[in-house]
């Protein structure tokens, strides 16, 4: 098992916590602000080398497992890795996910497929696999997006797979309430998290993108990382009287 390092006591210093897709943009700066609080963190996604990076920016407080949330084994084993690592865990944020345009006219079943076996049904088994090792008063946080409640134009299957785990959010809370775990949803609206160069578009494309998206923002500019970081944690930890909402974390783009 994963001995707690030196780092003094912090906040989070007695809690132990399992981030899916933690190995880059809000899913790593979760675990940053956890780590520098001193909680012991499993990360996991599917590139090795931004594993090894992510391993050691955190330091020993950290734990990266190779994972991809759209394999049943990869998810059996990671459970496995995370019971001998931590024991139970505090918190788990269900975080892993991918983004692609999907214009109606040109997407492929392929493409479809694709989304939704690794922003839903990775979801919901991460969690089947990963619930038994939830402690009482544990909590859980699915990342969902401002696109499952607004029209973004080409995003229908991720927005659609979203607004599926936004109703799990719901689902789960109450299958969850007789063992204590909280399960909340928090909604990232523009954040600056890297996701348009992994997208791979065009450099005009993107540009463009970003315009519109800070123009049409009341607030007038992307959040943060370290925002939806904060934002994430306090639903995990603080929220003790708050199960089955979804938090927008959007510069308002969805409440004004």
């Amino acid at each position: 098992m994963m001995e707690r390092s030196n780092l003094g006591m912090g906040k989070y210093s007695d809690k132990n916590v399992v981030i899916t897709g933690g190995s880059s943009g809000m899913g790593l700066a979760v675990a940053e602000l956890l780590v520098r609080g001193g909680a012991r963190v499993v990360i996991t996604g599917r590139s090795q080398d931004t594993l090894d990076a992510a391993r050691k920016r955190l330091g020993e407080n950290a734990v990266a497992v190779r994972s991809d949330v759209a394999s049943l084994p990869d998810l059996d084993t990671l459970a496995d890795r995370v019971k001998s690592e931590l024991g139970s865990i505090e918190a788990l944020f269900v975080n892993a996910g991918i983004s692609a345009l999907t214009p109606l006219e040109s997407t492929t079943e392929e493409a479809y497929d694709e989304l939704f076996a690794i922003n839903v049904k990775g979801a919901f088994f991460t969690l089947q696999k990963l619930a038994p090792l939830l402690s009482t008063d544990a909590g859980v946080v699915l990342t969902t997006s401002i696109a499952n409640v607004i029209g973004l134009v080409d995003t229908s299957v991720y927005a659609a797979g979203k607004a599926a785990l936004r109703s799990m959010a719901r689902t789960f809370s109450r299958e969850l309430l007789p063992r204590g775990v909280r399960v909340n949803a928090i909604s990232p609206g523009p954040i600056d998290s890297g996701i348009l160069e992994r997208m791979n578009l065009p450099e005009e494309a993107a540009e463009q993108f970003r315009a519109e998206r800070t123009a049409s923002n009341p607030m007038g500019r992307y959040g943060t990382v370290e925002e939806f970081a904060k934002a994430a944690a306090f639903l995990a930890f603080d929220a003790t009287y708050t199960t089955g909402i979804e938090l927008a974390v959007d510069g308002g783009e969805t409440q004004l």
